[in-house]
This record gives structure tokens, C-alpha cells and sequence, in this order.
């Protein structure tokens, strides 16, 4: 598998042929042709899962609207009068545009080509300005509705409610945090952030401005009304809140392209969301054939007694993880990690007394962070490439030791962001509680 994945064969396949390979070698060609008949079907084919292409339908068609440059520059707007204000904006805009996309590099890349020039240009360090590009999709991962919460919901068998919504209070604090650390910067070495005499200063913003700003982007709390309003309330379940999101973002990318060709902006956010989808549940499916490779060889709990037999704490046994995470992040994307080691890790969470509602948010945090890393990170690389453009880095050169240098500076937040998750599991608790209580206590779906 590891080889196939060394030799830049699709993820999905990498996964799927050693599995069968495997399969045939212990049980025989039934058991194969068994696993290539239900496997595909099984896996794919589950209520819980029909709220995937329904979310990246959302996301492709506010892509596809507009919204992800309106919010950009309403979040700059809002946020430009703070020292290094262009900074938190562009964190407080990737917080937002990451929850809705469905894909950190899709934001990542679109906030490069936005972001870097502005700040490039109001006097930030380059170092400054690519750090905080980088960082500023990762709690959108995390903010509902995030694809990766419920993929992990289907692996981990979990609900898929309570698993969303656990994810938006740690979602929001990381990106605080980075905002919070920026501002800090900004005080104590205001040449980062361009606040020198000889500065360039961006034009004054108005209030009247700002307001109008909002109204640009009225359609975005519309859609997380009708998302966690109706989670919240019991009158939808998570599937049917996903489905009238999504109706309600078609109805947004109409009217907001109405003088722009309306039908090819959806025809094109419907083809771009049945390829993603696609992609998603084939990578899924792979997953399911490791799986059951290893029930047959029993390696899963062989895993789990090794590491119970290690007397090894909770702590102790996350601790381990987040230096695993962060390598695998040097060579595979957060989905990838999430297939490849959660069906193992499973039996252990249970051992190790760690609830799996917490781990789902831990783990994809984990792998955005990987993804980040030195010396492989995939985001790193992809603002280096964005910054090659003249237009992107306005005549200064941006090296992949810049990029490297920034990622100092930032990942030890989130390594302490981390640590105060493993010490105080609750935060992923609060909101899938109040979701219980306020549907009565009914059994999420």
C-alpha cells in the first residue's frame, strides 16, 4: 500500500489492491470476489452519507456566486482598523470560507491570490503575510458543515449530528486564537504588520462602507440559519438540514448571477460537486476494503493490545498521536490520513476511554496541521507556487524558507491549541448537548 502511494497511485486504488490482494491470500478468491461485490455498494450507499454531495453542492455554488470574494472583503473591511487587521480578517474570512467549501486547499489557494498581494502591499513581512494565509483555512474544517466531520461520523459510527456540531466551538476558538496572536505580533513588532512611518495606509473605510460590506454577504447567515436552526430545533435532521442548505444556496448562486449566465453558474457547481462527491466515496470505499483486511488478520486488535500493553495513559497515547498525524501529514492529505488509520485506531479510542465524538475533532485538526508541516507540507508548497505569480508577491521574491520560517511562528499556537484540547475535552461536548436538549432528547440520526 505504502509503495503504491509512493508511486503517486490514487489513493483509493492504493488502498483497494493490497486489501483484496490480502484478502485472496488468507481466505481465498470468494472472500475477494465477496468484497468486490458489497464493498462498493455498502460503504457508499448509507442515509447519513447523502448529506456529502448535498454540503459540497452548498459550497460549489456559493463558489460559483460570488460569496467567497464578498466575504473576503467584508471580513477586511470590518477588521482593517486593528493592527495587523488585514491579518485577522483574512483568518476570520478562512474560518468562514473553509466551512462552507468543504476543501482547505480550495480556500487556501483562493486567499492566496487575494490576500498576499493586499498585505504585501500595505507593508507586511512576506513571512507574516504567508503564515497567516496558510493557517487561515484550518478551522474551517471544523465549523459545520464540514465534509471531513461527517466522513468521520460514518467511519467511527457516530452520529452524524452531535459529530457536526461538536466540531464548531473548537472550529471558532483555534480561529480566535490565530487572530488573538496576530494582534499580539502586530503590538509587539509592528514592522511585521507594516505599522512603520513610511508605511503605505489603505484608504480610510466608512462606516457606511462596512455596513454596505454585510449586505453583500447577507446570503451566508441565511444559509447557517437554515443549517443550525434547523439541527438546533429537532425539524431537521442532519441529511435534511444538509439538502435545505443547499436549496437554500441554489436559490442564492440564481439570484446573485441572475445577469450572469445563472443556469451555467449551477450547471457548472452541480458537475464540479457529483466530481468531488465521487472522489470522496471511491477514497471511502478503499477504506472499507482495508477494513476488512483487517478484521480478517485481526491487526486492529493486535494494534490496540500492543498499545494497551505499552501502559500507556490517554494523554501519553495522544501525545504519540499528534507526532504521528504530523509526519503522515508530510505525504497524504486529511481525508487520506483519516481512512488509513482510523479503522485501526478505533478499538483503541474504546481502550484508551476517549470519546470518539472528541477524537473526530481532534484528528481532523491533527491532519490539517499535517498537511502545514515542514518539510512536505501540501499547503506550504501551494502558497509557494501562488506566490511565484508578480502579481501575487508585487516584486518581492518568496522562498520556501519564508514559507518554512512563517510555519515556525505559527505552528506552536497550534500545537498549544492542541494541548488545551486534551485538557479540556468538554468543548466538543457544549453544543451536542444543547442540540440534545433542545430536540428533546431524541435519538440523533
Amino acid at each position: 500500500m505504502l509503495v503504491l502511494i509512493f508511486l503517486a497511485v490514487p489513493v483509493a486504488l492504493a488502498l483497494s489492491i493490497p486489501s483484496i490482494v490480502g484478502v485472496f491470500a488468507i481466505s481465498g478468491a470468494p472472500a475477494s470476489m465477496n468484497i468486490l461485490s458489497t464493498a462498493p455498494y455498502n460503504t457508499v450507499a448509507s442515509w447519513s452519507f447523502s448529506v456529502i454531495p448535498a454540503f459540497i453542492f452548498m459550497g460549489m455554488l456559493l463558489t460559483q456566486s460570488g460569496m467567497t470574494t464578498r466575504i473576503y472583503t467584508a471580513t477586511d473591511r470590518w477588521f482593517s482598523w486593528l493592527p495587523g487587521g488585514i491579518g485577522v480578517g483574512t483568518t476570520a474570512a478562512g474560518a468562514g470560507l473553509a466551512s462552507v467549501s468543504g476543501s482547505t486547499i480550495g480556500m487556501t489557494y483562493t486567499l492566496a491570490r487575494a490576500g498576499l498581494p493586499e498585505m504585501l502591499r500595505m507593508g507586511y513581512d512576506r513571512r507574516m503575510a504567508v503564515g497567516t494565509v496558510i493557517i487561515a483555512g484550518l478551522p474551517g474544517a471544523l465549523i459545520p458543515p464540514s465534509i471531513l466531520l461527517v466522513v468521520y461520523a460514518g467511519i467511527a459510527s457516530v452520529p452524524v449530528g452531535p459529530q457536526l456540531v461538536a466540531g464548531a466551538v473548537p472550529g471558532i476558538l483555534i480561529a480566535i486564537t490565530y487572530a488573538i496572536f496576530i494582534l499580539i505580533l502586530a503590538l509587539i513588532f509592528p514592522k511585521l504588520v507594516g505599522r512603520t512611518k513610511d508605511a503605505k495606509k489603505g484608504p480610510k473605510v466608512t462606516w457606511g462602507e462596512r455596513f454596505h460590506s454585510l449586505g453583500q454577504v447577507w446570503g451566508f447567515p441565511v444559509i447557517m440559519i437554515v443549517l443550525f436552526g434547523g439541527l438546533f430545533s429537532g425539524v431537521f435532521t442532519p441529511t435534511e438540514a444538509g439538502a435545505a442548505a443547499a436549496l437554500t444556496a441554489l436559490a442564492l448562486c440564481i439570484f446573485y448571477t441572475r445577469k450572469n449566465q445563472p443556469l451555467k453558474q449551477v450547471s457548472q457547481a452541480a458537475f464540479a460537486a457529483v466530481a468531488s462527491t465521487a472522489a470522496i466515496f471511491f477514497i471511502m470505499i478503499g477504506a472499507e476494503m482495508l477494513t476488512r483486511l483487517l478484521a480478517i488478520t485481526g491487526l486492529a486488535q493486535i494494534v490496540t493490545d500492543f498499545i494497551v500493553g505499552m501502559g500507556l495513559g490517554r494523554i501519553a497515547f495522544l501525545m504519540i498521536l499528534i507526532v504521528v498525524y504530523i509526519i503522515l501529514g508530510m505525504f497524504f492529505d486529511t481525508l487520506s490520513m483519516m481512512l488509513l488509520t482510523i479503522p485501526i485506531l478505533l478499538p483503541t479510542l474504546e481502550a484508551m476511554d476517549v470519546n470518539p465524538l472528541w477524537f473526530g475533532v481532534f484528528v481532523i485538526l491533527l491532519g490539517e496541521l499535517g498537511m502545514i508541516t515542514p518539510p512536505v507540507g501540501i499547503l506550504s508548497f501551494i502558497v509557494h507556487g501562488i506566490a511565484q505569480d508578480p502579481e501575487v508577491n508585487q516584486g518581492q521574491k518568496i522562498s520556501l524558507g519564508d514559507v518554512f520560517t512563517s510555519l515556525v511562528w505559527f505552528l506552536p499556537v497550534s500545537v498549544v491549541f492542541l494541548m488545551i484540547m486534551i485538557f479540556f475535552p468538554e468543548m466538543t461536548e457544549v453544543l451536542p448537548n444543547l442540540m440534545e436538549s433542545m430536540s428533546g432528547g431524541a435519538p440523533p440520526e
